[in-house]
């Protein structure tokens, strides 16, 4: 049985293929807005798109897998940076207002990564972006 997406931007159900055909896709610029986020790096790159994303404090979960496109936690801490270093992951959203340390900013400027934080809960947040066309990773 196909797994369905529920698309907000077309006000329907669509399967997998269905979804990818109609490519959705989402600025980073777009997502910062839909969180009420602040870019505290990477404001040059909002216009990069982002298509799917990976929620987890979990950062063992988030070495595991292979092209993570978005993170999204509310771990804040050296680690988390470390972990999106090690695993090439370029977007970085931290919600629960949670905010990064300057030593934080430096290591990821270092690794030229898009760092957005969010006043929202970790399901709020995946709520929005995954009701407005963003796709999980699994």
């Amino acid at each position: 049985m196909a797994k369905l997406f529920f698309c907000v931007k077309k006000n329907v159900y669509l399967c997998n293929e269905e979804y990818c055909k109609y490519k959705i896709i989402m600025t980073l610029r777009e997502v910062a807005r839909l969180l009420n986020g602040q870019v505290l790096l990477g404001e040059n790159r909002l216009d990069e798109e982002v298509t799917m994303g990976f929620a987890s404090d979990l950062m063992s979960e988030v070495l595991t897998l292979k092209d993570t496109p978005m993170l999204i936690t509310g771990l804040c801490n050296m680690q988390t940076i470390r972990t999106c270093d090690m695993a090439n992951l370029e977007y970085l959203v931290i919600v629960r207002n949670k905010k990064p340390t300057e030593e934080m900013l430096e290591l990821a400027q270092e690794s030229d990564m898009v760092v957005i934080t969010s006043e929202y809960s970790m399901f709020k947040a995946c709520g929005i972006l995954y009701a407005d066309g963003i796709l999980p990773l699994y």
